[in-house]
């Protein structure tokens, strides 16, 4: 075989093998709720939400982590995109979209926080991973209700084999959530300038 005929035959095996890597990923993704979803499934006693895009600034971004302690994310969205959810002429909590890296990809999850900064519940809404999906059942998500900031949730939430990456994404995100709700809606005083106004 000539050495022309050897690299054609390369390129086409490299060829597939990235076809095959890429579709393995796409079949990876797991659209589990949409944005129009996502908050009914963290307040769905709430009759009606408000959205509210909120851009990162450095100094939102800022506040945000100082809220989080030694927690660091695996990433910062160029925008966040929250909610809060009524329920008559009550507020029943705040709703913020996150993204977390697990072992590769970004985890796309909802973090509902009560008026009060503890969890009210978190829903995966995009999970790109090929493994470890289970974070995204409601017997793993279940085990967050009621945290609160000072909660260690490295020690609180339980593991799931296969998962470790996605747990510590998701225990991130969880974090980042009720951080970013303190800052923008339960004590925007407190980062004063950082947080925009609606």
């Amino acid at each position: 075989m000539s050495m022309r005929a050897v690299a054609c035959l390369l390129l086409v095996l490299a060829c597939v093998a990235t076809t095959a890597v890429t579709a393995r990923a796409d079949e990876a993704e797991q659209k589990l709720l949409t944005i129009e979803q996502a908050p009914g499934a963290v307040f769905p006693d709430a009759d009606r939400f408000e959205r509210r895009d909120v851009p990162l600034t450095p100094e939102l971004r800022t506040a945000i982590q100082a809220r989080m302690g030694s927690v660091k994310p695996s990433l910062w969205e160029a925008t966040l995109v929250t909610f809060t959810a009524h329920k008559g002429d009550g507020v029943l909590g705040y709703a913020v979209v996150l993204e977390e890296i697990g072992k590769h990809r970004p985890i796309t999850s909802i973090v509902g926080v009560t008026p009060e900064g503890k969890v009210q519940d978190v829903a995966v809404m995009v999970y790109r991973e090929a493994y470890g999906g289970e974070v995204g059942s409601r017997r793993f998500l279940g085990q967050y209700p009621g945290s609160s900031a000072s909660d260690p949730l490295a020690s609180k939430i339980k593991n799931v084999a296969g998962a470790t990456l996605s747990v510590a994404a998701l225990n991130r995100t969880v974090t980042k959530g009720i951080a970013a709700a303190d800052v923008l809606y339960l004590h925007p005083d407190a980062a004063a300038g950082a947080a925009p106004q609606p």
